[in-house]
């Protein structure tokens, strides 16, 4: 869950300016399972079912590329089930998916990785290999968990900073946090790259980019300073930054139901992901979430922060390779 400073985790921004966001991972999870296949072959369960005898069969390229990374040949059967949909939601599935599938294939392999080998591998597989124009901050978020700052720098290396904020804090600005589920869902690739074609023309563009990446440090400082009360603030006039990069970032129905939400009493928010669709955050005072959920009338999805990223929940070492 991004909350300010979305778009300069693209390489098209940061390796001009450097880039940074503020966000968190929450408890909505993907789960992968792997065990062997006794006839040597691959079998993949996701929303579809495959069952190859060779990697290079493989239709589903997060699957095939990251199982090419990591040199499994076959003889393997993979499980996933998620707890939202499975794309274009804005809560980064894609990534945390990949970075899942890269640290339950590691361990079944016998072998550790680092949070920072497994983002930096899950951006090799989405970016370079599969070629999405997408940015960095979904993988990082998934791999090491937590409330942080993720800053993007010239060079391509990657700094993950966690938020000093104190429990009684945290807990007052999850308590404050609502989400709502639009009911459409739609692809960031397309979004996203007319936002990289963007920046190598229009000055504005980089301009407000700038401009939310400094509110990632105001935030920042808002949050150890225990200020949670300027939390929406900052997260509207990030939002509005944002919805003015590139056209299709929001339409009328969304911004409906981002006005029902503010007249209702929400001080801000913003929509997830690249935009379009998936699911909407707003912050309210507590006393004003009946009236925010009635205005604006969709979904509400409710969710708890998660200090962790991807983790192993089983592993028998006991399994035939």
């Amino acid at each position: 869950m991004s909350f300010v400073g979305g778009g300069s985790d693209l390489p098209a921004f940061y390796r001009r300016h450097g880039g940074a966001v503020l966000s968190c991972t929450i408890d909505k999870y993907v789960y992968i399972s792997v065990n062997p296949k006794f006839d040597g072959g691959i079998r993949l369960a996701y929303s579809q079912t495959e069952e190859v005898t060779s990697l290079a069969e493989i239709q589903h390229r997060l699957f095939r590329h990251s199982l090419e990374m990591l040199q499994v040949k076959g003889g393997v059967e993979v499980t996933t089930t998620a707890d939202i949909p499975s794309r274009g939601t804005g809560l980064g599935s894609s990534s945390a998916f990949t970075v899942g599938l890269l640290n339950t294939m590691k361990a079944y392999l016998g072998e550790s990785a680092t949070a920072g080998d497994l983002a930096a591998w899950a951006c090799e597989v989405e970016i370079e290999r599969c070629g999405e124009p997408i940015g960095k901050q979904d993988q990082y978020a998934s791999a090491f968990g937590g409330i942080n700052v993720i800053e993007f720098r010239p060079d391509d290396t990657v700094d993950v900073q966690p938020i000093l904020i104190l429990p009684e804090n945290q807990v007052r600005l999850q308590s404050e946090l609502m989400m709502f589920y639009t009911g459409t869902t739609r692809s960031a690739s397309q979004l996203l790259a007319a936002q990289n074609m963007a920046m190598e023309s229009d000055p504005a563009v980089e301009r407000r980019l700038l401009r939310m990446m400094d509110l990632v440090y105001r935030m920042q400082s808002d949050l150890e300073a225990g200020r949670i009360s300027d939390f929406g603030t900052t997260l509207h006039e990030n939002w509005l930054l944002k919805r003015e990069l590139v056209s299709g970032i929001s339409s009328s129905q969304i911004d409906n139901w981002y006005a029902a939400a503010l007249s209702a009493g929400a001080t801000g928010g913003k929509l997830l992901g690249a935009g379009a669709g998936g699911f909407l955050l707003v912050h309210a005072p507590l006393d004003c979430h009946e009236p925010v959920k009635r205005a604006v009338g969709l979904k509400h999805v409710p969710f708890r922060f998660d200090p962790l990223g991807t983790r192993i929940i089983f592993s028998d070492p006991c399994t035939d390779r």
